[in-house]
């Protein structure tokens, strides 16, 4: 065993200035000291920062490690005190473990397929067309937020699960208000529950009127509504909020790296791999929690039953011992194997969806506006806070030559 960890003793709630793609310095600090430290909760729970990429791995793939909410007791920012964490709704699996999880996931696997996911090719094409043509005429400024990165995926995840065009507002702006870490808690809550209310309803105008998308094709299995309800939010979020942070933000990045920009711009073979690169490079998804389910060892050390593990998935994907000079971007990088989409069983569902969203729209911006650049200083750029669980911006001005 270690006799020496590393400690970090409080969880960093900013970026270092300057660096708005990096984790914060603290987080890269402690993964120099090795792979693993101690991390005491602000509860007084001592518990684990994993900030390597081989461990991080292993606990993502180890079902030593749980995912359920009842067990996520301790908050690396908040003392929540005594209250008592209820198990995850009906359908909500990605705070599920086995066998609950694989009875919501396993309907499912066959909806996000590659094959799927290609099909859907044509259809993003003309949703990016659409939207590029509207920045167009309404230029030559725009936030590429609300112009570009937010409706593209939107439309796309609500077309597949079939919730009507014009209902597309409401959900977004509550997902947006429970997951933007900007709000109390009494605001969150009643998004999250004005979301669920309003997917209860579209359950219910599924069971009626069965239309040709994932939630009425999952009508026909033993799901109950209040589990459909479950799932919709689940597959709403995540393939709305990632892949909207990823357009905006990877605009950002390689706005702000002129020659990784051009190299895209003049290589279309590029882009698959540019796209695994802003992947690793950006991280949105930046850490999850697990608990051990049983004394487990972990890099030379006893993580014992009942500890809060905390998973650093963007300094894995910055480990120097896995990608070389990692800061960087680099669209060329060969060796991918990134944890943007996690890893083991709770993997990215939409993992190939959101791929073909990000290969059709970014090069179809950076090839329609040849002179798009940031329309303010990169520092005045708008950034969603530490404590959100998906990182990006919240607005990104850009201008172009008409």
């Amino acid at each position: 065993m270690n006799d020496f960890v590393h400690t970090l003793t409080a969880m960093p709630t900013a970026r270092q200035s300057g660096c708005p793609f990096d984790p914060p310095k603290e987080l890269i600090e402690a993964r120099e000291h090795g792979p693993i430290s101690r991390f005491p909760f602000p509860s007084g729970h001592q518990g684990w920062l994993v900030t390597g990429y081989d461990l991080v791995r292993s606990v993502l793939a180890d079902q030593r490690f749980s995912s359920r909410k009842e067990l996520m007791l301790h908050h690396p920012l908040v003392d929540y005190g005594d209250i008592e964490v209820p198990p995850a709704p009906p359908g909500e699996f990605l705070l599920m473990d086995e066998p609950q999880h694989s009875r919501y996931r396993k309907p499912l696997v066959g909806k996000f397929t590659v094959r799927r996911m290609r099909l859907l090719t044509e259809r993003v094409e003309q949703i990016t067309a659409d939207h590029l043509d509207a920045m167009d005429k309404a230029g030559p400024t725009a936030d590429l937020v609300t112009a570009f990165a937010k409706p593209i995926p939107s439309i796309v995840i609500c077309e597949l699960l079939g919730v009507p065009y014009e209902d597309r507002g409401r959900f977004q702006e509550n997902i947006d208000t429970f997951l933007g870490g900007e709000v109390s808690d009494e605001e969150l809550i009643a998004a999250y529950l004005a979301t669920q209310e309003y997917l209860a309803e579209l359950v219910a105008a599924k069971r009626a009127n069965p239309t040709d998308d994932v939630l009425s094709d999952l009508l026909d299995s033993d799901l109950t509504d209040e589990e459909l309800k479950g799932i919709a939010l689940i597959l709403l979020a995540a393939g709305f909020d990632t892949t909207a942070n990823m357009l905006a933000l990877g605009t950002f990045a390689l706005l702000r790296n002129p020659d990784q920009l051009a190299a895209l711009r003049t290589d279309p073979a590029l882009t698959d791999q540019a796209v695994e690169e802003l992947l690793r490079y950006l991280s949105v998804a930046k850490q999850f929690h697990r608990v051990a389910l049983e004394d487990v060892e972990l890099g030379g050390h006893t993580i014992e039953a009942g500890t809060t593990v905390i998973l650093s998935l963007n300094t894995a994907n910055r480990d120097p011992e896995r990608f070389p000079d990692p800061h960087t971007l680099d669209l060329r990088r060969q060796n991918g194997g990134h944890l943007a989409f996690s890893h083991g069983i709770h993997q990215c569902l939409g993992q190939q969806l959101a791929r073909v969203e990000l290969r059709v729209a970014l090069p179809a911006l950076i090839n329609r506006f040849p002179t798009l650049r940031l329309a303010v200083p990169a520092e005045e750029v708008s950034l969603r806070p530490e404590t959100a669980d998906i990182y990006g911006v919240k607005s990104l001005p850009v201008t172009w030559d008409a």
